[in-house]
């Protein structure tokens, strides 16, 4: 994108670390666009530190497409440049939303007497109204809605607060677990939400990059790897700028590690015959919303027992981690069998007819002892218990799935709000 300018009808267009301009060409989208910039304290103190904007944008970048491809709403698009990215043009709702797993720096000083280091479970929320005068002072819940923002046309009310919490808890959870995987504590974090002018939801929207959290690998402050480092600098010099670009450059080369899945694991749907293909398709399918590999095998135990063992074998020898779903009709030899023969997990999803269905099912409820095999009859309830285990073992799954519940829930807290209106 060659041509933009800047947006007059954007207020706060340039902020401390980053610029926002109109898209031209593309009504409805902006240009975000980081300063080399490092601020602290309300810009009390403020220093340049070369690079800063390229390491704040592949860190935010990468961020947002790891929320975007689990199934967050954000205002992100994609990255532009090294320093900018394309997003969504939103109202900013003027609150910063902090979550908390570890109490440690301004909640200490709110709340003498907690020690550095308290874990919060659950997790710990608070909002900041955004006004640089009186130092972000702290808002409860009952003085946002007092305030009745009203953004894009939307009136922030009730739903929309509620919205907004579930979400920022949802958010820190995921990147939470993402860092686990990197053996690295996700301590606290800040993030902004916005009103996208077009579609009029509310959607995360701003910049996650080093200055918007508290990082500590292995658990420990003394490796703090965020903002916090310049913060806590007694003196700016040149060398102690260098460890704090240092710090930040290690967090972007983290976060894009983020993106990988550690132990991408599989589904095997065995059918005992070509005429459950359709019911075997929805697992597929389903197992696709996850980003989870699904295979389709024919296979009879009562009719082939020994190829059924085969391609068991088959699964077992590669070292992928497999769950096997047995998708048979009528007696359902295939779960029994499976389950007795392997220590993988197996899932019993038959296809259940409306004639001798209800007669058919104990094939897959009543098992002999020594078996463990659990029976879901929904295929896409199938998959996601297929899911759950894997994501135990692989956070892009348990992403997928953190972000599946929120929107279920913001769906009903939406639909209730629609039919409440109506009523009125």
């Amino acid at each position: 994108i060659e041509t933009f300018a800047l947006n007059p009808a954007t207020q706060n267009n340039q902020g401390k670390t980053k610029q926002i301009f109109e898209l031209v060409d593309e009504p409805g989208y902006v240009l975000v666009q980081s300063k080399d910039q490092i601020t602290a304290g309300n810009a009390v103190r403020k220093d340049q530190m070369e690079g800063k904007a390229a390491i704040a944008n592949k860190t935010t970048s990468c961020v947002f497409k790891l929320l975007q491809d689990a199934g967050f709403k954000t205002a992100f698009v994609r990255q532009h440049s090294e320093t900018a990215f394309v997003a969504s043009r939103c109202e900013m709702i003027p609150i910063e939303w902090v979550c908390r797993r570890i109490a440690t720096g301004s909640f200490l000083k709110r709340n003498p007497g907690v020690k550095e280091g308290y874990r919060f479970t659950p997790l710990k929320m608070e909002m900041f109204f955004k006004d640089d005068a009186n130092n972000d002072p702290q808002w409860s819940e009952e003085q946002l809605l007092a305030a009745g923002f009203e953004l894009a046309g939307l009136t922030i009310g009730r739903c929309e607060v509620d919205i907004m919490s579930k979400s920022t808890v949802a958010i820190f959870e995921v990147l939470e677990k993402a860092w686990a995987t990197q053996d690295c504590t996700l301590v606290d974090m800040k993030i902004e939400f916005g009103v996208n002018v077009t579609t009029k939801e509310i959607v995360l929207a701003d910049v996650i990059d080093n200055d918007s959290w508290r990082l500590w690998p292995a658990g420990d402050r003394s490796q703090q790897k965020d903002k916090q480092v310049y913060r806590d600098l007694k003196e700016v010099t040149p060398e102690a700028m260098q460890m704090v670009k240092r710090n930040f450059e290690w967090v972007a080369e983290r976060v894009k590690l983020l993106l990988e899945s550690q132990a991408k694991g599989r589904v095997v749907v065995l059918m005992g015959s070509t005429s459950d293909v359709a019911h075997c398709e929805k697992i597929r399918k389903a197992c696709g919303s996850y980003g989870i590999p699904c295979h389709l095998r024919v296979t009879s135990a009562h009719k082939g027992p020994d190829e059924t063992l085969r391609i068991k074998a088959e699964y077992e020898g590669d070292g992928i981690p497999t769950i096997f779903v047995a998708v048979a009709g009528r007696s359902n030899g295939l779960g029994p069998v499976m389950s007795g023969n392997t220590a993988y997990p197996v899932i019993n999803c038959p296809p259940i007819t409306p004639d001798w269905g209800a007669q058919d099912i104990w094939s897959s409820l009543r098992m002999p002892s020594g078996l463990g095999c659990s029976t879901v009859l929904s295929p896409e309830a199938a998959a996601q218990f297929a899911a759950q285990i894997l994501g135990l073992n692989d956070h892009l799954v348990w992403l997928k799935l953190r972000a599946s519940m929120l929107n279920t829930w913001i769906s009903l807290k939406q639909a209730d709000k629609k039919l409440q209106e109506c009523s009125l």
